[in-house]
Parts: C-alpha cells; structure tokens; sequence
C-alpha cells in the first residue's frame, strides 16, 4: 500500500515574525510579488518597511482586486514576470493565498496569513472562483509553499472570531482522519489520478499524519479556551501560540495528508441553505463535525466532549447558529445531495453513506446541539 505525506519546506511561528520577510526573500533573491489586499498591507506597512531596508529588498504591489480568478491570476504572473520578481508572497486572508499558490504554480512561493481561520496556508492546493464570486475549480500544484510565516502579534490582534473559526476547522481534523484510516481511503498528498497504468493509484495516509491529527484535537481541549481569551485580549500567550499552530500547522498537515472525511462534505452541502452563507469556513465545520459525529454513532462521551468544547469557546452546535432558524426536509435533501456526490469526501468514512443517513445526522445533530444548549441554560 503506498502512503505519502506532504508539507512546506518550512513552518515558522513567532512574536514579530514579519520583521524576518526580508531574510526569506533573500533566500530567492531580491525582490518578490506581493499579493494582498490594500487593507491587509495597510495593517503591516510599517514591518513591510522595516523588514525590506533591514534586509535590502524590494515589494511589488500586486494591486489585488480580492478574487481569486483565472484573469487575476493570469495579470499577476505577467507583472512578475515584467517586475522580475524573485518569489511570490501570499499576505492576508484565503483569496490572496489562494492567488499566490496559483501565481507561483508551486515554486518559490512564501504564504503569510493574517489571521488564524482555517488550515489552508499549509497546503498545495487553491480554489479558483469567477469573477462574480463563484465557485470555479481546484487547483494543485507540484509542492507546498517553500515558506509558511506566522506573526502571533498580528494573529492576536485580528478578530477573535478568526481564530476560534480556525479551531472550528482544526476540530474536524481528528475525526474525519480517524475515519479516512479506518476506510484506507486516499489522501491528497498522494499521486494524482492516472499517474501510474493510466489509473486511480490509491494513496492512504501515514501513521505520523494521523498522530498530528490526534495531537490537533488534543491542543484544541487543552488550549482552546485560553487562547480565545487571550486573543479577546489581543495578548500573545502560550495557550495562543499553541492554538496558532493547531489550527494553521497540525490541522493542516493532518487535512492534506491523513484525509477529509464526512465533516467537510456536509459543510459543502450546507452551502446550499442560503443563512448559512454569512458565516465562515470553521463554523459550519464545527457543526459538521458533529454531523459526522452522529452519522458514525460516535460514543455518547465523544459527542460530550465536542459539544462542551464548542460551547466554550463559542462555536455553532446547531443550525441556528449557522443562521438556519428554519429548514425543510425538501431543503436538507438538498444538502445531503450535495454532501453526497462521488467526488466528495464523505465516500472516506468507513461504511457506505446514503443521503438519507445524511439527513438524518443533521437533523439529530440540530436537536442535541439545541437540547444541550437549553440545558446549560
């Protein structure tokens, strides 16, 4: 059985880490493509200042227009190449990391996120959107980002709301790795289809991605609740750097190299009910995941603990707080059907999945998440 693990070259986390750009820049060249949006620059010019005169090199404004498109895209690259930047920086949010995974087609491409919302910064893929905004395709590229950069003192002084939707991400990591083991499903650090015979390869995680998984849920009950404290209070503490990493590194090792399972084919499913739209990635995800929790009959004391810890920290445990106060059978049909199409990843749980069992879990997940909340009062 062929297993396969992917990763960037290097992960670096730390109090006024942006202060060190230059130097990795400098390991390319002297010059890089910067692809953020104005405010996101405007947020960090004066460490984008310092750090290009402390190490002598020079940013290239790419003007980013906020979407992810094959046109901006196409632009970016021809002022690279017109510019002739030396490497390529991702700054902000997922639309302009996305743009710089696209433009730099898997070299020399360095990703600084801003905020701590999701576990995509690790990976070596990118969603592709049209110019109004809608979903386009999937793009992959040869390798993850040569460098992942993260400044906790601006990860603390983002939104609170980011980081504790990127531990609505993280939470999912565990489960849905646990399932896509238990099934020796495929991954996506493997071999694209018909690389080798002219078929699908089937490519299972490795043992280390499963135990980085495991160690993602594990940080999230120790140290979720402290760190959302200490981002309330814009502080970088111990608790905070370790969800930091929790919820960018091991969740995003652990998604891309031990799989994705139910959890995250019912959150696109659930895009289809138009309340949820208003919310982020992780929230829906954490929802989800207690989907998948139920669809899976999980032990009574697991689906506990995953309800207290969303309660605490304040993530949705029913779809009232995705923004769906009222839902049709007809509706979650829909959703199930969306969760359920052959590409999806909920094909890596371990038992065959209907979309009937699909409605089911969402509607039993909605009643325990509303029933345990009444209960706490």
């Amino acid at each position: 059985m062929r297993r396969a693990f992917i990763s960037p070259t290097k992960y670096v986390q730390g109090e006024n880490e942006l202060l060190n750009l230059g130097y990795f820049i400098r390991t390319f060249g002297e010059s890089a493509l910067l692809i953020a949006h104005p405010d996101d620059i405007a947020r960090v010019k004066e460490q984008l200042n310092t750090t290009a005169d402390k190490f002598n090199v020079t940013f290239v404004e790419g003007g980013f227009g906020g979407e992810c498109t094959r046109e901006e895209i196409a632009r970016l690259q021809e002022l690279a190449k017109e510019k002739n930047c030396d490497c390529t920086i991702g700054l902000g949010g997922g639309k302009a990391i996305d743009t710089a995974k696209c433009v730099a087609e898997g070299e020399a491409l360095i990703i600084v996120p801003t905020i701590a919302a999701t576990d995509a910064p690790t990976s070596h893929s990118a969603v592709l959107y049209t110019e109004d905004g809608a979903f386009d395709d999937y793009a992959y590229f040869k390798q993850s980002p040569s460098v992942v950069m993260i400044d906790n003192t601006i990860i603390a002084n983002a939104p609170t709301r980011f980081l504790v939707s990127g531990m609505g991400d993280a939470l999912s990591t565990y489960f849905e790795a646990r399932a896509t083991a238990r099934s020796y499903s495929s991954v996506n650090a493997g071999l694209p289809c018909g690389v080798l015979d002219g078929s699908a390869p089937k490519v299972v995680g490795t043992k280390a991605a499963l135990a980085l998984a495991k160690l993602c849920y594990e940080t999230l009950l120790e140290d979720g609740l402290n760190a959302k404290v200490a981002c309330d209070c814009n502080l970088v503490t111990p608790a905070l750097e370790n969800i930091v990493e929790t919820n960018i590194l091991l969740s995003g090792l652990g998604f891309e190299s031990a799989g994705l399972a139910a959890a995250h084919a019912i959150h696109n499913g659930l895009t289809a009910l138009e309340g949820t739209h208003h919310y982020f990635h992780g929230e829906k995800v954490a929802f989800s995941t207690i989907a998948q929790l139920v669809l899976e009959n999980a032990p009574k004391e697991e689906l506990d603990e995953v309800l207290a810890f969303c309660v605490s920290i304040g993530l949705p445990v029913c779809l009232a707080d995705i923004g769906v106060d009222t839902v049709t059978v007809d509706e979650l049909k829909e959703v199930a059907r969306k969760a359920c199409i052959p590409e999806e990843s909920i094909h890596s749980m371990p038992f065959p999945v209907t979309e009937e069992a699909v409605v089911a879990s969402i509607m039993v997940a909605d009643q325990i998440g509303r029933e345990y909340k009444q209960k706490l009062g």
